[in-house]
């Protein structure tokens, strides 16, 4: 039986588990790596490979990184290695049209959400931060647009309400990984038939900002939980306290329900210190149990030892 040649193209984490799962199949013959240069990471900000390279260094498979896929050089690698497909997931660049045609299978795509919803370089976080409980991985056939190609399988998955992006981008990491060989194996066998994409049911997940991170404290704590969970670890949630960002975590408290009439004529954004823990008034009275703080220069402390450093009482103000 001919293996299938793949080349992978991939950078962060994420990729790693379906890099790992293709080398172990027999059926598949990974002839080269593209991942992106080298950079440095980590407070030293040391010089390190990505986690894709280690993993086909290890391997002994070639590894190529190029500052920029468009370069001439490239297309010529491609065409020399002729790949059945050219796998890509999380790579870092976006392919220029004249390469899609090269792999005669096409470029297989790994997106971690139900396509066509949540298109763009952060579905896992913006899935989170929308609220949403059910989401999952979409292989597809790359073309020329950001994410609209046609799609191949899909699967599944719901998740908690307590999640976190990292959490759930690790599970669906691994659960992508199979999905992904699958897909490779039903196109070998000429089993497997695209699908178009419904175009008016797309919604975008663009790449985070620093500012997606600042804190609305007119939204509810369940929304603003949300986006906690779904922004870490980066931009995180913050907000200003006495002219400084000021990192937050903390959990809705009652379920993000307003606590009575009276809590939604408080303004959002007040700070009430009360027996049992620290809360901020949110949108619709709803309140914000804070179970940690950064403040900007400062090490991560619980919200008990925050109070007592800053000597803060009912009534101060997150937000200015």
């Amino acid at each position: 039986m001919n293996r299938m040649r793949i080349v992978f193209c991939g950078t962060p984490q994420f990729a790693v588990p379906s890099l790992k799962y293709l080398l172990t199949e027999k059926e598949f013959e990974i002839v080269s790596v593209y991942t992106q240069p080298d950079r440095p990471r980590g407070r030293g900000q040391e010089i390190s490979f990505s986690p894709v390279k280690e993993v086909a260094v290890a391997a002994g498979i070639e590894v190529r990184q190029p500052a920029k896929v468009r370069a001439p050089e490239v297309e010529e690698h491609l065409g020399k290695m002729a790949p059945d497909a050219i796998v890509i997931i999380a790579y870092g660049q976006i392919i220029p049209a004249r390469l899609l045609p090269i792999p005669r299978l096409g470029w297989i795509n790994l997106h971690a959400s139900l396509l066509p919803k949540y298109r763009g370089a952060a579905p896992i976080q913006w899935a989170i931060a929308s609220g949403e409980t059910v989401t999952g991985n979409t292989t597809m056939r790359i073309d020329a647009g950001m994410d609209t190609g046609e799609m191949l399988l899909q699967e599944e998955l719901r998740f908690g309400a307590a999640e976190t992006a990292p959490e759930l981008a690790g599970r669906l990491a691994q659960m992508g990984a199979a999905l992904m060989a699958k897909t490779l194996q039903g196109l070998a066998a000429g089993e497997l038939v695209g699908k178009a994409q419904d175009h008016d049911g797309a919604s975008m997940a663009p790449m985070l900002k620093r500012e997606d991170g600042k804190i609305a404290w007119e939204r509810t704590a369940t929304e603003i939980f949300n986006r906690m969970r779904g922004f870490a670890p980066w931009p995180g949630a913050y907000t200003e306290f006495r002219g400084k960002a000021c990192h937050l975590r903390g959990k809705p408290s009652n379920e993000g329900k307003p606590v009575s009439n009276e809590g939604a004529l408080e303004e959002p954004g007040t700070i009430l210190v009360e027996k049992d823990g620290v809360r901020v008034v949110c949108g619709g009275g709803s309140r914000l149990e804070i179970t940690h703080v950064k403040q900007e220069g400062r090490k991560e402390i619980s919200a008990g030892e925050f109070l007592r450093g800053a000597r803060v009482e009912s009534g101060a103000r997150f937000g200015k």
